[in-house]
C-alpha cells in the first residue's frame, strides 16, 4: 500500500497519476483528462469542449475582493480555459458551498459576478448545485463548442513557429504583491487581479484564422504555461526579454528591473493566451495589436530559455502558481 501523502506530491506529478486511472477508451471522447485546457468530445461534426475548475476562500480569493468579484472570478477561470481552445462558450454549471453564517445578500452578489462575467462572455449561468461548507468553495465547470476543426491544442508547435501572447504580463501578480506587501493601492491597480477578463473573442479569432499551432491559457504563470505547452508540443522555447509585454503595474511595485522579469515570468492570474504560429503568418501577426511576439519554438532538448537583455542566454525555472500548497504559498 503506498503510504504517500498528497502535500509531499508535487502538483503536476499528482495530477499526471490521477491521469493515468482515468484514461478512456470512448472514440467520441478526442481528448480526455489531462490533455489540454479542456476535454474535447465530438458531437456530429463539431466539437463540444468542456473543464472545470475548484476554487476556496483561503487559498483563491485575495483579501479585498467583493463578493461580486468572488462570483466574477469564479466564472472567469473556467472561461479563459475556454478561451484557450478557441471555443464560443456555451454555459456555465456552479456548485457553491456556502458558510452557515454567510449573509445572504453576499452569496446573492457572488450569483450576480458569475451571471455578469458570463454574459460578458456571451453566455449564461445554467445552473448548479448549493451546500452548506465550513469554507467557501465553488467550483465551476464551463461548456463551449467550434465548428470542425477550428479548435485550439497544446501538442501542435513546431520548430520555427514564433511564440506569442495576448495582452500584457505580470500585472496580476503585482497587484498580488501589492496586497501582501500591504501597499497603498487603488481599486484600478487591483483591477486585475480581482477581475481577470477571458480571452474569448481573441481565442476565437485565432481558430478561426488557422494560423495558431498550439495555445493554452496563462493562469498558472508565463514560465509555468511555456513548461506545460512544451511538454505537450515535445519543443522547447527561447524567450526574449526585450520583447516582453510587462505590465506597467509591475514596474510601479517591483524594487528592481530583476524582481520585474521575476513578476512577468513567474506570478499567475493574467489569463492571457500563449501560443504558436507558423512564421509565414508573422505579417498578419503584426496587425493584431493585443497580440505580442515574444520568442520562438526550438528543439525539445533545448529547453526553456530566455535572451536577456544584456548578458548570456539564461534557463527559464519551472515554476509558478501552485493551487495545492498553503495559503502562506498562493503565488510562488
Amino acid at each position: 500500500m503506498n503510504v504517500e501523502l498528497i502535500r509531499d506530491i508535487d502538483e503536476r506529478e499528482f495530477i499526471r497519476r490521477l491521469i493515468g486511472i482515468l484514461e478512456s477508451d470512448d472514440k467520441d471522447v478526442i481528448a480526455g483528462a489531462g490533455k489540454d485546457d479542456c476535454a474535447i468530445i465530438k458531437v456530429g461534426d463539431d466539437s463540444l469542449v468542456v473543464t472545470t475548475d475548484m476554487l476556496h476562500r483561503k487559498t483563491d480569493f485575495p483579501s479585498g475582493m467583493s463578493a461580486w468579484q468572488i462570483g466574477w472570478m469564479s466564472a472567469a477561470v473556467n472561461f479563459s480555459d475556454i478561451a484557450a481552445m478557441g471555443a464560443a462558450p456555451v454555459g456555465l454549471l456552479a456548485a457553491v458551498g456556502y458558510p452557515p453564517d454567510m449573509f445572504y445578500e453576499e452569496a446573492a452578489e457572488i450569483s450576480r459576478g458569475m451571471h455578469d462575467c458570463a454574459s460578458f462572455c456571451g453566455t449564461s449561468v445554467l445552473g448548479g448545485d448549493v451546500d452548506i461548507h465550513d469554507e467557501l468553495t465553488i467550483t465551476g465547470t464551463a461548456f463551449g463548442k467550434a465548428k470542425g476543426g477550428q479548435i485550439l491544442r497544446r501538442d501542435g508547435a513546431q520548430v520555427g513557429d514564433l511564440v506569442c501572447v495576448t495582452g500584457t504580463l505580470g500585472g496580476a501578480g503585482a497587484a498580488l504583491q501589492a496586497l501582501l506587501d500591504d501597499r497603498d493601492v487603488d481599486s484600478d491597480f487591483l483591477k486585475g487581479l480581482f477581475e481577470p477578463v477571458p480571452r474569448i473573442s481573441e481565442g476565437r479569432i485565432l481558430a478561426k484564422s488557422g494560423c495558431a499551432t498550439s495555445a493554452m491559457d496563462t493562469s498558472d504563470g508565463l514560465a509555468m504555461s511555456l513548461y506545460d505547452l512544451a511538454e505537450a508540443s515535445n519543443v522547447g522555447f527561447q524567450i526574449y526579454e526585450s520583447k516582453l509585454p510587462v505590465d506597467k503595474r509591475v514596474e510601479q511595485i517591483a524594487s528592481n528591473s530583476t524582481d520585474a522579469l521575476e513578476l512577468a515570468l513567474y506570478s499567475g492570474g493574467d489569463f492571457e493566451l500563449l501560443f504558436t504560429v507558423n512564421s509565414k503568418h508573422a505579417k498578419w501577426l503584426r496587425g493584431k495589436s493585443y497580440l505580442t511576439i515574444i520568442g520562438e519554438v526550438v528543439n525539445y532538448e533545448e529547453g526553456v530559455s530566455m535572451v536577456p537583455k544584456y548578458g548570456e542566454t539564461i534557463t527559464i525555472n519551472r515554476k509558478g502558481y501552485l493551487h495545492m500548497k498553503s495559503s502562506e504559498n498562493i503565488n510562488v
